[in-house]
């Protein structure tokens, strides 16, 4: 009932504020795509236009749409919102279930993300739990689920260095002895570090990578706000990619300005740091795009002063012309609210020869914009180390054709020992695998 009754005065408060606005894309999408997007005039939105699909899940035998040349199976499902996938060494799969912690609301935008996300499905308790997938044979085909480690507080990013197990918490990177082959972790733990946490945790997914040579770990931090609506403070050692130090637990900003930075990878042939980024909301269907980009030591990428170089977001007050200057272009951009949340680089011959060398994305999807944009696995093919051309849809189905219904949210992606690819869709509750179509 309280949802029924919320939803009317939602629409209604919204057709209010949004009298006079044009509130759906007047861009095609291939036009905010690539190193050079196209930027229209920013609109100013009390809260933005909303198109929010119903969550419906899968039911029996149903599954997401593959590009030609590929399959799609099911590995496991039955999880509570698998948001990551890492796959251990002996070819265990890890799958991280989580949600955010449940921040008090102190502002109505609050309430209305709280309703956009259990009605698309994803919304609701998350696992908090690590749970283990392994296949015995090595087929790719048979897994076996079971619980690896629990009680945590809304986990995202896992990383093995060594026989240390580490996993970033809303608030904090804690660290974990972990055995070969093991199927249960019962250590209680320690922590390396605090992170930016609570009691507002904005984006409070904390993605994590680890240096080639083990010594660091870098931390993607999303800003605790849209547009530092919930004051300056609030975004102390936030919109940044964090180093740690693993010996000491030590940190520093490496890269500052990124909204919402996830999916942190290294690109193959570079050694680069990359990661994809959510920008900002509520200033119109066609701003601003989503990136894909590299992170380089020191730099500033805007965030929430400019956005795309030095393009000034006028709502942030005070203006600050100083950074606005030192602000660079992201790399690569994605579209409007696609909403990024997983990067992964290609090194298998699993998949087709156009898939080798470049990188697969999630998207989240859209719920601010018309037409919705997003809900697929795409493919940038890469060059010299460098994005290149248009994505290609590779995982899609997600949401139904006609735009008004959504089966699964696709989140992390992993390569499995078979060199598959492996999709955690956390609105499905269901892990995917990839392959050739042709592939046993």
């Amino acid at each position: 009932m309280k949802t029924r009754a919320f939803f009317p005065l939602m629409a209604l408060s919204a057709a209010v504020i949004l009298a006079g606005c044009d509130d759906t894309s007047s861009i095609d999408q291939d036009q905010q795509i690539g190193a050079n997007p196209k930027l229209p005039a920013a609109q100013n939105f009390l809260l933005p236009p909303m198109k929010v699909p119903k969550g419906i899940g899968w039911k029996e035998g149903e599954k997401p749409k593959v590009a030609a040349g590929l399959k799609i199976e099911k590995v496991a499902d039955g999880f509570e919102h698998p948001r990551q996938l890492y796959v251990l060494p002996n070819g265990d799969v890890l799958v991280v279930e989580s949600n955010g912690p449940g921040d008090p609301i102190t502002q109505p935008k609050q309430k209305v993300m709280g309703w956009v996300q259990n009605f698309s499905g994803s919304g609701g308790k998350g696992g908090n739990r690590i749970t283990l997938l392994r296949n015995p044979s090595g087929d790719g085909v048979t897994w076996q689920k079971s619980p690896f480690l629990e009680n945590l507080h809304s986990p995202f990013g896992i990383q093995l260095i060594g026989s240390d197990l580490y996993v970033a918490n809303a608030d904090s990177l804690m660290k974990y002895h972990y055995q070969t082959g093991q199927t249960k972790i019962t250590d209680p733990g320690t922590e390396l570090t605090e992170l930016p946490g609570g009691p507002i945790n904005h984006h409070w997914t904390k993605s994590l990578l680890a240096s080639p040579d083990g010594k660091k770990l870098y931390v993607g931090v999303g800003s605790n706000s849209n547009i530092t609506e919930n004051g300056i403070g609030a975004e102390y050692r936030r919109a940044n990619v964090l180093e740690v130090d693993v010996a000491t637990g030590a940190s520093r900003i490496y890269a500052s300005g990124l909204r919402n930075p996830t999916g942190l990878q290294w690109e193959p042939q570079t050694g680069q740091l990359w990661a994809v980024a959510n920008e900002r909301d509520e200033i119109g269907a066609d701003l601003v795009p989503d990136y894909l980009t590299s992170v380089k030591e020191g730099a500033f990428y805007g965030w929430p002063y400019s956005y795309y170089g030095q393009h000034v977001d006028k709502r942030v007050q005070p203006q600050r012309p100083d950074l606005v200057a030192k602000a660079i272009k992201p790399d690569y951009a994605l579209s409007s609210h696609v909403a990024p949340l997983a990067l992964w680089f290609y090194t298998g011959t699993n998949l087709p020869q156009e898939y080798r060398g470049g990188a697969f994305i999630s998207e989240h999807g859209s719920w601010d914009r018309k037409p919705l944009n997003g809900y697929r696995v795409a493919y940038v093919t890469f060059k010299d180390g460098k994005p290149v051309g248009l994505p290609k849809p590779v995982v899609t189905g997600f949401l139904t054709d006609d735009g008004s219904e959504v089966h699964g949210l696709p989140v992390g992606l992993a390569m499995d020992k078979q060199g598959a690819l492996l999709v955690a869709d956390d609105a499905g509750n269901t892990v995917w695998r990839v392959t050739a179509a042709n592939a046993p």
